[in-house]
């Protein structure tokens, strides 16, 4: 119950309970009537518990878990402990079942254990052990005088040693995302349907780790990760986030009248969910601060449950926890930490003793909105260092609630949209999962930046690199395969690799084939899993094996000038040099752009708010003023200069524009002028086409968006979308949508015909119905309404995306900063020039 609640049976107070996301129980069997039992339960909004529970989250008051009547046995079992260790030496379990007081005994028919006693410990030869990758469990029995109780057994110790953290005795790497319980329709109330949704979602995207922020989930979560495998950190019911505004003053992570509250949550955690082996570490908490109090929770954990390290990510010096956390640290900051290298806390012995541990990033890569960028960076580090055993992202799914807009239009709705005097915004909006639970971009990419199998083809060698980076299973469960698109593939001879092994396989003889040819490389499940059918593709890698050179179009067809207006191979343009028409389609001029609609990772709320910086020069409000219009006998060259008003910073943007035959080029010559600082956005030219142009076909990276900084997930090859299927339905609306590395594209009509550009030799391509203004200027997507132009992107470079929402910023290699730049298109009548079969793009995650 949220925040507190008074109960009643049939008039008669039977107490109150705080701790919204842990479970009260109440014996009221002298209350019972024999029929006609009137429960009553009054819920609190805020209560003292309000003070713990300062999650950024929905608050949302009421009961949203279960309520049971049970009606226990006199002779039955109140409580037990499941302690099933795994010996890695000699693959032997110890299985342990403590009862307390109470007397009971244990059957455990695959293991040979019948009518044993509890209470002591059971040594087995031999058992399979418990993973995330190999989930085996033993089914087993507890039987009293008056009751039987089916148990689930997973034998795994959980140890940190030698300044690793190892399950089973190996090295583990989390690949995670925080998790929080949210439905769009149902709040805090998840269906049992849709928790075993999200399971199925996270295994399918390679996902092996949960850190259940910030509180105990509804128990069925736990179950369903002990049975499909994940690992997972259990989270207490505690935040104090609230303190931080007024210096941690009155803190209760540090009063001693709080201390019985914050010992009581993390007792009624541990005792809830002991006994399930994907649990591996208990955390405190979250945004706490330091103090005493957390000091005796960690005290109690560990004394309950020694087979459990503690997390808790505020305690930098490590005086209380196993583990050495931290949030949103920077790629620099992970990797000194990973050489032990970070700079030391004040305190030498914390110091010595913090090195000693390993370290996970518990919150990292802010996936709000149109991002996070660097995965592929962070993942490195991981995989480099022993040490840096990987983290969690934040966070799984966008808590948006749906609402209507006038004209029926359905949105999701954030933080002041119900008239909140104090919100964040659409800070609750970033998530992996849209609201509805579809994938974002976001999620796959890192789906493949943490895929457990790298796949690296190398044509020229006339090898492939085979990996395998999981931590226990081998790939006998995978089979491989090969493909060239338009070119019949096949199987792939891999042998069975064990965890943490590599192999080079030779390469098929694959047959010839004009133009650019890729080879794609895939590891699928060989059969069906209990989480995905046979066929679900794991992982995959990519490498070309032609790229022939181009020709460049030579500039033969003279320029005609007519009454003031020109004409150029299949091209018009008006007095102004203006391109108006390319092969009978009117078109608005490819005029310099390099301004995007901010995403979140701009705006940098709790980073680097660099589109702060782009507004205050101007770049949201470009002038463009013509300075020559310079016809040649085979050309045209027209020279404007695009800057902001108030400043003295400009670009020069010199269009030289050839023709052959049917072929209209463009050449774009891009200088700075005066002391440009920062970064911009993007750096190419903005031109729109009739609406009718919906469908575009591309050779280049697809079928999802990619950015400089996240673009892992995104293929090289032939894709089809249109313009409607194009867009990326971020809650908050922002840039989005680029492809990138785009060699040519069409839109089309329904009858075929339409515009092709191609790029000399690649080219970032955006394509929406509404200008970059409307899309900057709306909050909501059912404020975007599509016009009668299709507006569209040709960029030389985009600005990263980075994840400064909530941590680092772009990293300086995916930076855009001003400099001189060339632009190079083609542009013609769309036609069958590519040779090859227009397919439907896909979403392969």
């Amino acid at each position: 119950v949220d925040s507190c609640a008074r109960i009643w049976l049939n008039g008669n107070e039977v107490g109150h309970t705080k701790g919204s996301r842990l479970p009260s129980e109440f014996a009221v069997g002298h209350l019972l009537k024999s029929s006609d039992n009137v429960l009553a339960v009054r819920v609190h909004q805020w209560s003292a518990g309000s003070y713990l529970e300062d999650q950024d989250m929905w608050w949302l008051s009421g009961i949203f878990r279960s309520v049971t009547l049970l009606a226990r046995p006199a002779d039955g079992l109140p409580d037990f402990f499941v302690h099933a260790g795994y010996d890695h030496h000699t693959d032997a379990g110890t299985l342990r079942v403590d009862t307390g007081d109470h007397t009971a005994v244990l059957s455990v028919p695959e293991l040979g254990i019948a009518d044993a006693p509890t209470n002591t410990d059971h040594h087995i030869e031999r058992v399979e052990p418990w993973s995330a990758e190999i989930p085996r469990r033993y089914q087993g029995t507890l039987t009293t005088a008056g009751e039987r109780i089916d148990i689930n057994i997973g034998f795994r110790t959980v140890v940190v040693e030698d300044g690793l953290l190892t399950v089973n005795g190996r090295r583990v790497l989390l690949r995670g995302v925080n998790r929080h319980e949210w439905h769009p329709d149902h709040g805090r109330a998840l269906p049992y349907q849709t928790m075993l949704d999200d399971v199925l979602l996270m295994k399918r995207h390679n996902i092996n780790a949960v850190r259940t922020s910030h509180y105990p989930p509804h128990p069925a979560f736990l179950d369903l990760c002990d049975e499909y495998g994940l690992w997972v950190i259990d989270e207490c019911d505690l935040e104090t986030h609230g303190f931080q505004l007024i210096g941690w003053r009155g803190n209760p992570s540090d009063d001693p009248m709080w201390t019985d509250a914050l010992l009581d949550r993390i007792r009624r955690t541990v005792e809830r969910d002991k006994n399930h082996p994907s649990v591996i570490m208990w955390s405190l908490g979250n945004e706490s601060g330091t103090g005493r109090n957390l000091a005796a929770m960690a005290d109690w954990a560990h004394s309950r449950d020694p087979g459990r390290p503690v997390h808790y990510e505020g305690d930098w010096n490590c005086t209380y926890t196993d583990v050495y956390s931290r949030m949103y640290h920077p790629h620099a900051d992970v990797d000194a930490i990973g050489r032990h290298t970070e700079p030391p806390p004040p305190n030498p012995a914390a110091d010595a003793h913090r090195r000693t541990l390993p370290f996970i990033q518990c919150e990292y890569a802010h996936a709000m909105g149109n991002g996070p960028g660097g995965l592929t960076e962070y993942q490195e580090l991981f995989e480099t260092y022993p040490r840096c055993q990987g983290g969690f992202v934040w966070e799984w799914i966008d808590h948006g609630i749906p609402k209507t807009a006038p004209g029926g239009t359905r949105y999701y709705a954030y933080g002041g949209d119900f008239g909140e005097p104090l919100h964040d915004g659409n800070f609750v909006a970033d998530g992996l999962l849209f609201p509805d639970r579809t994938p974002s971009p976001g999620l796959l990419e890192y789906k493949k930046v943490i895929e457990p199998i790298r796949i690296e083809p190398d044509p020229a060698a006339g090898i492939a690199r085979i990996t395998n980076r999981h931590d226990f299973a081998d790939t006998g469960h995978l089979s491989f395969d090969w493909s060239i698109e338009g070119v019949t593939g096949g199987q792939l001879d891999v042998p069975v690799l064990p965890a943490g092994t590599s192999t080079d396989i030779p390469l098929p003889d694959t047959p010839g084939q004009a133009g650019e040819t890729w080879l794609t490389i895939r590891a699928v499940l060989a059969e069906n899993t209990a989480w995905a059918d046979a066929g679900h593709e794991v992982a995959w890698g990519q490498a070309a094996i032609d790229i022939p050179a181009r020709p460049a179009p030579a500039a033969t067809t003279p320029l005609v000038t007519d009454a003031g207006t020109f004409r150029l191979g299949p091209a018009t343009f008006d007095a102004r040099g203006s391109l108006t028409t390319i092969a009978g389609i009117n078109v608005d001029h490819p005029g310099l752009d390099l301004w995007r609609a901010p995403t979140d990772n701009d705006q940098g709320f709790h980073g680097e708010p660099v589109a702060a910086e782009w507004r205050r020069i101007g770049l949201h409000r470009l002038r463009h003023r013509l300075v020559s219009v310079t016809p040649g006998t085979n050309g045209l060259t027209v020279t404007t200069r695009v800057g902001p008003a108030a400043t003295d910073l400009a670009f020069d943007a010199i269009h030289h524009w050839t023709a052959d035959d049917d072929r209209l080029v463009m050449t774009l010559d891009i200088r700075p002028v005066g002391d440009w600082p920062g970064v911009l956005p993007r750096m190419g030219v903005r031109m729109s086409v009739p609406a009718g142009l919906d469908r575009i076909t591309w050779f280049g990276k697809g079928p999802g968006e990619s950015y400089p900084d996240s673009h892992r997930a995104a293929r090289i090859g032939h894709h089809t979308l249109t313009v409607d299927d194009w867009q990326t339905p971020y809650v908050f609306p922002q840039e989005n949508g680029n492809r990138a590395d785009v060699r040519w594209a069409e839109l089309t009509g329904t009858d075929g015909t339409g515009l092709r550009i191609e790029g000399d030799p690649v080219f970032n391509l955006t394509a929406r119905r509404w200008r970059t203004e409307d899309l900057d200027a709306a909050r909501h997507t059912s404020e975007l309404r599509p016009g009668d132009r299709i507006w569209i992107n040709l960029d030389a470079a985009q600005q990263g995306l980075g994840s400064a929402s909530c941590g680092p910023g772009v990293l300086p290699q995916h930076r855009l900063r001003p400099a001189p730049m060339t632009l190079k298109l083609v542009l013609s009548a769309a036609s069958a020039r590519s040779g090859h079969p227009i397919r439907k793009a896909t979403n392969r995650g």
